[in-house]
């Protein structure tokens, strides 16, 4: 993947609800700078550090705090889902955050270039 198309996809996650803060940041850093070898290093290390692998994702959303935030309904079927996403092989979180990280990391190199 071209390093223009990874600059469209880490804009998109950083629209995501669910990228967080120090994620945007290093994103932000790096799409105003993708040229800088140490910029990149360090928005690398943000996306392996942020993206929720699958295990981690079953445990929140079977917790009471998924239940806080999403109501105990909104929890249920948000725990349904992560346990179908994990019972499908996945590794990752699917949220509008994960999905690019996912492919952003896949790129990695492009990234460092």
């Amino acid at each position: 993947m071209s390093k223009e198309n990874l600059i469209t996809l880490a804009k998109e996650m950083i629209a995501a609800p669910s990228c967080c803060a120090p994620l945007k940041a290093k994103t932000q850093a790096w799409i105003d700078n993708p040229t800088d070898k140490a910029i990149a290093k360090e928005f690398v290390a943000e996306l392996e550090s942020d993206i929720t692998p699958i295990d981690k994702l079953v445990a929140f959303a079977h917790s009471p705090n998924a239940a806080k935030i999403f109501g105990e309904e909104g929890a249920k079927k948000f725990a349904a889902h992560a346990d179908e996403l994990k019972a499908s092989g996945a590794k990752y979180c699917d949220c509008g955050a994960c999905t690019p990280a996912q492919e952003l990391l896949r790129n990695k190199e492009v990234i460092l270039g």
